[in-house]
């Protein structure tokens, strides 16, 4: 699928739509003015600042598991060795939430709503209620359902992992491991973790105690096949159309037509059907 048709299924068509890249990072901005300038300056000062600390610590780049943060560590490069190190991944997994995280929140300094996409990693700060599409691949929940984002819980990002969909490396085969937390950096990293967790859609239950016990964490879903589970403050809801029906938060929902409406998500692992 086209980056184009997914990054049309998070609703704001009230704000403006750009993108800007630079070198391997493609993020897709939508604010309330066209602030391409301003934001291509941003993304190339944290690029640069992650290529610079890269050449004099060349683990950062490659490795898989947790790294300590060093003295000389930006402020960006902080943030993704603490939230991976909770997650129990390598800094990298964290680095297109980061970068989506860090340039929204300079942003906020000209437009009151920001939302970006890098990766299938948003970073989001809304004054109204948006509907985020989620894309499974060839599961059949893709393009049927999304995530509503409620303007209090915002800002807070968004990160996916798929072993089945993209290059990003994942160690599992989930079609999706979605994470929503306050901060695009640790949902990300958060979100690779849940992913590696799941080989089979048995799996689900268990990558949601996975999400669950990294702290900072708010809500997890994850998709596998025709199967799907959610846990805490996430609201799924269907689309039709691209108009939302109406959500339930906490709520898990089985293959095809048939849905199971749970409440008290936030205290306990989803369930899969």
């Amino acid at each position: 699928m086209d980056r184009s048709t997914y990054r049309s299924w998070i609703t704001g068509k009230d704000l403006v739509s750009f993108t800007v890249t630079v070198k391997e990072t493609e993020l897709f901005i939508r604010a309330r003015q066209n602030l391409q300038s301003k934001a291509f300056r941003i993304v190339l000062k944290y690029r640069e600042q992650l290529e610079k600390y890269i050449d004099r610590h060349p683990a950062f780049a490659t490795s898989l598991v947790p790294l300590s943060v060093t003295a000389d560590a930006p402020a960006m490069v902080r943030a993704m060795i603490e939230a991976t190190a909770k997650a129990g991944v390598g800094p990298m997994a964290s680095v297109a939430g980061a970068i989506a995280e860090y340039a929204g929140r300079e942003l906020l300094d000209y437009s009151p709503e920001v939302i970006i996409e890098n990766g299938g990693d948003i970073f989001i700060r809304s004054l109204e209620r948006r509907v985020v599409g989620i894309y499974t691949g060839d599961s059949p929940f893709t393009g049927q359902l999304g995530l509503q984002i409620e303007p209090d819980d915002t800002p807070l990002g968004i990160g996916t992992s798929s072993g089945t969909v993209g290059h990003s490396l994942s160690l599992g085969h989930a079609d999706a491991a979605i994470v929503v937390a306050p901060s695009a950096a640790l949902a990300d990293a958060a979100a690779t973790a849940v992913g590696n967790a799941v080989q089979h859609s048995e799996d689900i239950a268990r990558a949601l105690e996975v999400g669950q016990q990294i702290a900072g964490v708010t809500g997890v879903v994850v998709v596998k096949d025709d199967k799907i589970g959610c846990w805490g403050k996430v609201t799924l809801c269907r689309t039709v159309t691209g108009r939302e029906a109406h959500g339930q938060r906490g709520q898990s929902r089985g293959a095809g037509d048939r849905q199971q409406r749970r409440r008290g998500a936030a205290d306990r692992p989803g369930a899969s059907r």
